[in-house]
């Protein structure tokens, strides 16, 4: 087989996979030549290998979708697995509590990572998904974990542009870098209308000796929230997964 210059094998696979996305879940072979920018050959070959392992599934249209394969593989990664595992009967008690939109998210780099997340049938719509990935100085939980963030990580985010999502979005970094200072004091970030006018959110973390690993949060509609009440609701979550991730290790 004769290697194709400038790409490996290994990139030439990973771009195929990344070519999909929540707004382009189903492909055609010439769409992800397009978007991979791979010769139409190469993606029809790979493809086919990709699609006898499971990575992706066919559908009867023709178009390609990630295959369940992935999931399987993706689900015995530690770090989410364990942590699901022992916040998810927690989760389900906030949100039989509270009957509303229960998150828990972990950072990835410059990102954080939604691991679980309990959808309320009748709170607010959020724009979060299990396996999404979203910005860190925005959301409730991405504000806990960029405020326990290591430094190094904390002042490539400042540095970098940091998106609008709605008027209520902290882009200054001296505002952003006050409200990780207030995070760390009161033990809990609220992101209020900072990702759509009509949500807010209230998170804690969650703790193990070295650090922070991860976040937990409640995403509510906007003019019924009263954060001062919730917040105790979600510390008490968090407190209970970190005795919980602590007495497992």
């Amino acid at each position: 087989m004769r290697a194709e210059p400038g790409r490996s094998v290994t990139s030439k696979v990973l771009a195929l996979l990344d070519a999909f996305s929540p707004a382009t879940p189903a492909l055609t072979l010439s769409e992800m030549a397009r978007r991979t920018g791979l010769p139409l050959p190469t993606v029809h070959r790979r493809a086919a290998e990709l699609l006898a392992w499971g990575a992706l599934e066919r559908g009867d249209d023709g178009r390609y979708r990630i295959g369940l394969r992935l999931w399987e593989v993706g689900s015995l990664a530690p770090r989410g697995l364990g942590l699901r595992e022992l916040a998810l009967p927690v989760m389900e008690d906030l949100y039989e509590v509270t009957h509303e939109n229960v998150q828990l998210a972990v950072r990835q780099d410059l990102e954080l990572v939604f691991i679980e997340r309990i959808a309320g049938r009748h709170a607010v719509p959020v724009l979060t998904r299990v396996g999404g990935r979203f910005a860190l100085h925005a959301t409730g939980v991405g504000l806990v974990l960029l405020a326990h963030a290591p430094a190094e990580v904390q002042e490539q985010v400042l540095a970098a542009p940091l998106e609008r999502y709605t008027d209520m979005t902290i882009t200054d970094p001296r505002r952003l870098r006050s409200c990780l200072a207030e995070v760390r004091r009161i033990g809990y970030a609220v992101s209020d209308r900072q990702v759509t006018m009509d949500a807010l959110s209230v998170a804690a973390p969650i703790r193990v000796p070295e650090g922070v690993v991860a976040a937990i949060s409640l995403v509510v509609a906007q003019d019924r929230a009263d954060p001062v009440a919730l917040a105790p609701l979600v510390q008490a979550a968090g407190r209970v997964v970190s005795r919980a991730l602590n007495n497992s290790v």
